[in-house]
C-alpha cells in the first residue's frame, strides 16, 4: 500500500483551542463563490455545512473566517464527532465564547445541562450583538442532550446566535423547521464539488500544468472531491505524464483506497458494511432494492445509511447514487472479500431491475454478470430489438455492441437475434445474415404461435427490415409484412411503448404502396409512420417519411406541398445523410420536379445528376423510370413547354405502375400548360406552379387569418393540439377554436383533409 495520507494533511481539518479558529493553510484554494454564500448565510440563525469526509468543510469555513467581515464575535469549536460527550461539549462552548471576547459571568458553569443552556441563553441575550459560533464535526446522536440542548439554544436566542456547523450527516437541529422559514443555509456535497477553475489552481499548487479537458477528466472522475484532487496530485508530482495517469485514476488508487477504508468503511457496523459492499454493484439505490440485494437484516439500515454517510447523494424518487470514488473502493473492496458474490448480485439486481421496466440497467447488470443469454431472453421478451439498433431514443447499453461473444446458444434463438442485432450496428452485413439464419432454424423449432416463438419472429423481422430497407426494397416489403403478421398476435398494450417497430413497418409499406401506385394508401402508411417515427424520436425514419411524401405530392402536381415536406426533410434537428441512401436519390427527385414547376430547367438537371448519383450505387427501378421522366419534362420545358411527343404517350411507356399513371398524367400536362401559360423560362422563381385550377376554383369563401396559417403550418407538420400550442404560446382551447374556423373555411371536417385541401389550394 501507499503510504497513508491523513485527513489533516488532505484537507486541514486539524484541531485548535477552543474559541480560536485554525490558522488558514498555505495550500488553500480560495472559494469565493461559497465563501460568498456562507457571508450571507451567516446573516441568518443557522447555516450547515455538509459533506463526506475530506470533502473540504473546514477548509471553507477557515477561508470564510478569515476573510470575510463576520456580523459578531466568532467563537470556534472543534467537536469530537459521535464520541462527544456533554461533560466535555458544553464546556468547550462556553470557553469559546469567552476566548471570543465575550464577557460571560461566572454563573455559567457546567454542571445540570437544561439550566446551564437557560443560563447561557439569558446571558447572550442581555449582551445583546450577535455571535457567531462556529461547531466543526458536530455530529450527535438526534434526540441526545447535547442537540436538545444546541436545538434549545437556537429557539432562545433568536438573532442573537449565528450557528455554523460543519458535519459528515444532517445535524438534528430540525432543519425541516428551518427550511419552512428560509432560516437555514445549507451547503452539501454537491455545493463543495471543486469545479474545474478550482481543480485548476489546486493542481498548480503542486506544479502540474495540463490541458483543460485532462482537468475536466480528473473533476469527473473524482466528482470534485477535494481529497480525491488532492490525492491526485500528490501522485502526479511524482509521475512523468500526469494525463496519462488522470485517464487510469479511479477509485482504487492505492492512496484513495487507504484513506476511505480507514476514514468511512473501517468505522462502520457489520451490517452498514455489509450493505454499503452489496449494493455497490449499483449505479443507483433505492430501499426495495438494497433489501433485495442485502437482505432484510441489512436492509434496515438503509434508513442510517441514507440520513448518515453523505457519500450518499439523493437523485429524487427515493433513489440515490453513491459519490463515485467511494463507489470504485467498495467495489474493489467486495471483489477482494467475496468475488463469488459479484456475478450473483448483479443477477439478482437485473431481475429487480427488469420487473421493474428498468430495461437498459438491467442488461447493464446481467452484462457485468456475463450472462449475455439472458440478456438476449429479456431485450427479445420486452420487444426492445429497436433500442440496440438505434431505431428511438432510448439506446440500451454500449457494453451490448462491444461484448458480443465468440460462441452463442446453440438452443436459443435469442441470443442469435441480438448478435445479429449488433452486427448490424456494427455495418457486419455478412456476420448479421449469419446470426440471422441461425436465429431463423432456432425459431423454426418453437411452438408455432407462442408468445415467445411470436416475439423472437418479429424481433427477426424488426432486423431483417432495417438491414434491407436501404438496398432491397422488396426483401424489406417482405419483413414488413413478418413483422405485421406478429404484431397482429401480441397485447396491443404493450407495443404502444414500442413506437419505432410500427414506424419502420409503416415507412416500408409505404414506400411500397407508393411505388406500387396507391397514392392513397401510401400516404396513410407514410402519415401514420411519421407519426411514429416522432414519438419514437427517430429522426432517420421521420426524415424517409417526409421525403416519400414530398414524391407523393410531387407525383400527384402538388409541387408546393413537395417542396414543403422537402425543406422539412433537411431542416435540424433531422439528421443528414452520412452515406448514399435511397430516400437521399429521391429527395433530388423531388427538387427536381419543383424547379421543373418553377420553370428552372438547369437547376433540375442539376439535381437529377446528383440523383442519378445515388441510384448509381444503390438501384432502383421505380425511381429510375421517374428519373427518365423528370429528364423528358426538363427537355419539354426547355422548349417553353412544348413536347414533340405527347405526354400520355411518354408516361405510357415507362414502366411506372398503370394505377400511377392516373396521378402523374395530369401532372405533368399542368405543369407544362404552367409553364406555357408563364410565357418565358426565366419566370420569378417565388410563383412555383401548380394545377392552376385548383389556385381559382374551390378556393375557401373567406381567407385564413395569419394566426390560423400558423396553425395550419404546424398542423402539416403532424403537430398534436397541445404541442401547436406550445409552440405558438396559445391555449390548448385557442388552438381548437382556430382549427375549427380552419375545418369551415376550408370545408373539411378532418385534420388530414384540411392539410390536403391546403395544399391543393396553395395555402401552404
Amino acid at each position: 500500500m501507499a503510504e497513508s495520507v491523513g485527513p489533516a494533511q488532505v484537507t486541514g481539518e486539524n484541531r485548535a483551542p477552543a474559541g480560536t479558529a485554525p490558522a488558514v493553510p498555505a495550500w488553500l484554494v480560495p472559494r469565493p463563490r461559497l465563501t460568498d454564500r456562507l457571508a450571507r448565510g451567516v446573516l441568518g440563525p443557522l447555516t450547515v455545512i455538509v459533506g463526506p469526509v475530506g470533502a473540504g468543510k473546514t477548509a471553507l469555513a477557515l477561508e470564510w473566517a478569515h476573510t470575510r467581515r463576520l456580523p459578531g464575535p466568532l467563537a470556534w469549536v472543534t467537536c469530537d464527532g459521535r464520541a462527544e460527550q456533554s461533560g466535555v461539549f458544553w464546556p468547550r462552548v462556553v470557553g469559546a465564547l469567552r476566548e471570543a471576547g465575550l464577557d460571560l459571568p461566572e454563573t455559567v458553569t457546567p454542571e445540570a445541562e437544561p439550566l446551564l443552556v437557560a443560563a447561557l441563553a439569558a446571558d447572550l441575550n442581555e449582551l445583546g450583538g450577535p455571535v457567531v459560533l462556529v461547531l466543526d464535526d458536530f455530529q450527535p446522536a438526534p434526540g441526545s442532550p447535547i442537540a436538545e440542548g444546541v436545538s434549545s439554544l437556537l429557539r432562545h436566542l433568536p438573532g442573537v446566535l449565528r450557528l455554523v456547523v460543519l458535519a459528515r450527516r444532517d445535524p438534528p437541529l430540525h432543519l425541516h423547521r428551518g427550511r419552512l422559514t428560509s432560516e437555514v443555509t445549507e451547503l452539501r456535497t454537491d455545493d463543495l464539488a471543486f469545479d474545474d477553475r478550482e481543480t485548476t489552481a489546486l493542481l498548480a499548487q503542486h506544479g502540474i500544468d495540463v490541458p483543460k479537458q485532462t482537468v475536466s477528466a480528473l473533476r469527473r472522475r473524482t466528482d470534485g472531491w477535494a481529497a480525491g484532487l488532492r490525492l491526485a496530485a500528490m501522485s502526479m508530482e511524482r509521475r512523468s505524464d500526469p494525463e496519462r495517469f488522470v485517464a487510469q485514476f479511479a477509485g482504487d488508487d492505492e492512496a484513495i483506497a487507504s484513506y476511505l477504508i480507514e476514514e468511512v468503511l473501517d468505522l462502520q457496523p457489520d451490517g452498514m458494511r455489509r450493505l454499503l459492499l452489496t449494493t455497490s454493484v449499483l449505479d443507483h439505490v433505492n430501499a426495495e432494492l438494497a433489501v433485495e440485494l442485502s437482505g432484510e437484516d441489512a436492509g434496515r439500515h438503509f434508513a442510517a445509511l441514507v440520513r448518515e454517510n453523505s457519500f450518499l447523494q439523493p437523485v429524487g424518487q427515493g433513489w440515490y447514487r453513491c459519490h463515485q470514488m467511494f463507489a470504485d473502493v467498495l467495489r474493489m473492496c467486495l471483489r477482494h472479500e467475496t468475488p463469488g458474490l459479484v456475478a450473483p448480485l448483479h443477477r439478482r439486481a437485473a431481475a429487480w431491475l427488469g420487473e421493474h421496466g428498468l430495461l437498459a440497467d438491467a442488461v447493464r447488470h446481467l452484462l457485468a454478470a456475463g450472462d449475455w443469454d439472458q440478456a438476449a431472453r429479456l431485450i427479445v421478451d420486452r420487444l426492445a430489438i429497436g433500442q440496440v439498433l438505434g431505431l428511438t431514443r432510448l439506446r440500451l447499453p454500449d457494453e451490448l455492441i462491444r461484448q458480443l461473444p465468440e460462441q452463442l446458444s446453440a438452443r436459443d434463438p435469442e441470443p442469435a437475434l441480438l448478435a445479429a442485432a449488433v452486427a448490424r450496428v456494427r455495418d457486419d452485413d455478412q456476420l448479421c445474415c449469419r446470426h440471422l439464419q441461425l436465429a431463423e432454424r432456432l425459431i423454426a423449432e418453437l411452438t408455432a404461435g407462442e408468445d415467445r416463438a411470436v416475439r423472437c419472429r418479429l424481433a427477426h423481422a424488426v432486423i431483417r427490415m432495417d438491414q434491407l430497407h436501404s438496398r432491397a426494397p422488396e426483401e424489406a416489403r417482405a419483413a414488413a409484412a413478418d413483422a405485421e403478421a406478429a404484431l397482429a398476435r401480441l397485447p396491443q398494450a404493450g407495443l404502444s411503448q414500442h413506437p419505432e417497430i410500427p414506424a419502420l413497418t409503416l415507412m416500408i409499406r409505404g414506400g411500397g404502396e407508393l411505388r406500387a401506385g396507391a397514392l392513397k394508401a401510401a400516404e396513410a402508411s407514410l402519415t401514420g409512420g411519421l407519426k411514429a417515427a416522432g414519438a419514437a424520436g427517430n429522426g432517420a425514419l421521420r426524415r424517409d417519411c417526409l421525403v416519400d411524401l414530398a414524391l407523393l405530392e410531387a407525383l400527384r402536381g402538388r409541387f408546393r406541398g413537395a417542396d414543403e415536406l422537402a425543406a422539412q426533410a433537411t431542416q435540424p434537428p433531422l439528421p443528414a445523410w452520412t452515406v448514399a441512401e435511397r430516400s437521399q436519390g429521391s429527395l433530388h427527385l423531388v427538387r427536381a420536379w419543383v424547379e421543373l414547376a418553377r420553370a428552372e430547367p438547369g437547376r433540375a438537371r442539376h439535381e437529377l445528376t446528383r440523383a442519378d448519383a445515388v441510384l448509381r450505387a444503390m438501384p432502383d427501378v421505380f425511381l429510375s423510370e421517374v428519373a427518365s421522366l423528370l429528364a423528358w419534362l426538363a427537355t419539354a420545358v426547355e422548349r417553353g413547354g412544348t413536347a414533340v411527343v405527347p405526354i400520355g404517350d411518354v408516361v405510357a411507356a415507362s414502366r411506372l405502375p398503370r394505377t400511377l399513371l392516373r396521378a402523374v398524367v395530369p401532372a405533368c400536362v399542368s405543369l407544362l400548360d404552367s409553364v406555357r401559360h408563364r410565357g418565358a423560362v426565366g419566370a420569378a422563381p417565388q410563383q412555383v406552379a401548380a394545377r392552376p385550377a385548383l389556385t381559382l376554383v374551390g378556393a375557401p369563401a373567406e381567407r385564413l387569418s395569419a394566426r390560423e396559417r400558423d396553425v395550419l403550418g404546424r398542423l402539416a407538420q403532424m403537430m398534436t393540439t397541445e404541442e401547436i400550442a406550445e409552440e405558438l404560446y396559445l391555449s390548448v382551447n385557442t388552438v381548437k377554436t382556430h382549427l375549427k374556423s380552419v375545418y369551415r373555411k376550408l370545408a373539411v371536417t378532418r385534420r388530414s383533409a384540411a392539410v390536403r385541401r391546403a395544399r391543393e389550394l396553395q395555402i401552404l
